[in-house]
């Protein structure tokens, strides 16, 4: 699927402050691989039914096994096993025995004491992919879970390894020690940083399976089909406490959703939300709904954030303009996307804004191979636009009581006519403040 980092940023998928983001909301890895996986993997929504139902696959098998998971594989057993190939080491005794091994800590501390170090925590790591090797063989419906296990146990079939898979880290003789790094130094080396690698691949996905388990993400029903839709219930935005939920349905004959409300009323929060679960599902993730089903999307765009240039001397609207125009050449070539517009034309007066508004939606609106959801303040414009049957109308409630606002935040058939821009002036004190000059 298309998208572009003007997207990812408008979506909250990555954010310069990480915690606000969408993939820390995710991050449950336990490694520096796998979290470096696991960013290259939000990165990338993929481009195929196929490739999505193998992730889900994949998730949903490593859903089952979270609890059992090793815990003897860390971040920090990792680092101290790169590390070991990155050191200054005096040469290993050739045939280790009782006597050599003794000299050789005697007169070799430093070394030694590393590498008796570095062997307690290659076992924990061995027994770990042991145990993560059984696990992912438990698997009944994910090839490449299978076919993971096998290469793991492959890896660990070769030479020592098995043996030192078994050994008791408090029991070990020196001797022993020094033959066990001398073969993973000089012997093992590739190997071990292919186990490495799968694990980190592993638990990138692992955190997945974390997260969906942890907040009861449901797995949509993606297809591939010729006509854009989304069909979810009990929709929300991940990244919310306290979320309020939505029921979305647009197809092909209802594409395009025309948005009303206050501000602070919940219009963006909404189109995030729908953004960020059309997203997550074509990573193959659990989405943040009760049930959903939507077609294969060919990319995803959204006009959320736009700011002026002052370098380039590129104005608010212009920018706007040149967005708008860019997602119009993209979108026309004939496959399925969805754009989400917050806010169309800020940048410029109000009756510009509305003829501009309107001729943008007139045109947009013809395109049946888009679902576009857009939010505006030009409530007056929505009428005229009730002639076209494939717009829906929707609004975001807001009611005063005693001077305050309160927002419901459910989803209404309808076009908005809050009225509140003043009275938000007046109680937050600005009104007051000014009369006082």
């Amino acid at each position: 699927m298309q998208i572009d980092k003007t997207t990812l940023a408008d979506l909250s998928i990555f954010h310069s402050e990480e915690e606000l983001s969408v993939v820390h909301f995710l991050d449950h890895t336990q490694t520096g691989g796998g979290r470096d996986y696991l960013y290259d993997m939000i990165g990338k929504p993929l481009a195929s039914v196929d490739a999505i139902l193998s992730n889900q696959q994949i998730i949903k098998e490593l859903m089952q096994v979270t609890d059992r998971w090793p815990v003897s594989i860390t971040n920090g057993t990792i680092m101290v096993i790169a590390r070991f190939y990155e050191s200054q080491i005096n040469k290993y005794p050739t045939q280790p025995n009782v006597f050599n091994s003794f000299t050789y800590k005697l007169f070799n501390a430093p070394d030694f004491s590393l590498t008796r170090y570095t062997i307690t925590h290659c076992i924990d790591f061995i027994k770990g992919m042991t145990q993560v090797s059984t696990l992912l063989k438990e698997s009944t419906q994910s090839t490449q879970l299978r076919i993971w296990a096998e290469r793991i146990d492959m890896l660990l079939n070769k030479g020592l390894i098995p043996e030192i898979g078994t050994q008791s880290k408090e029991e070990m003789p020196n001797w022993r020690i020094l033959s066990y790094a001398d073969f993973i130094r000089f012997h093992y080396k590739n190997q071990i940083f292919e186990l490495i690698d799968l694990y980190s691949r592993i638990d990138a996905f692992l955190s997945l399976s974390i997260a969906c388990k942890k907040y009861d993400f449901c797995f949509p029903e993606i297809s591939l089909s010729t006509q854009p839709f989304i069909e979810a219930t009990g929709l929300y935005h991940p990244l919310l406490q306290t979320p309020t939920s939505y029921n979305v349905d647009m197809s092909r004959d209802k594409n395009f959703l025309f948005l009303t409300g206050a501000n602070m009323a919940g219009k963006s929060t909404f189109i995030k939300a729908v953004g960020v679960s059309v997203y997550l599902a074509h990573l193959g993730m659990g989405v943040p709904a009760t049930k959903m089903q939507l077609s294969l999307f060919d990319g995803l765009l959204s006009n959320i954030n736009v700011v002026d240039n002052i370098v380039k001397g590129e104005s608010y609207f212009f920018n706007e303009v040149q967005r708008i125009r860019n997602t119009i050449e993209k979108i026309s070539d004939g496959r399925n996307w969805l754009i989400l517009i917050d806010e169309l034309f800020k940048g410029t007066n109000v009756q510009d804004a509305m003829k501009c508004s309107t001729t943008v939606i007139e045109g947009l609106r013809k395109m049946k191979n888009v679902l576009f959801i857009l939010s505006t303040h030009l409530y007056e414009i929505g009428e005229p636009l009730q002639q076209y049957s494939n717009i829906q109308f929707r609004y975001f409630e807001t009611s005063v009581q005693d001077e305050q606002l309160v927002f419901s935040y459910q989803l209404k058939e309808g076009i908005s006519n809050d009225r509140l821009g003043y009275l938000i002036l007046r109680r937050e004190g600005v009104v007051e403040l000014l009369e006082k000059l």
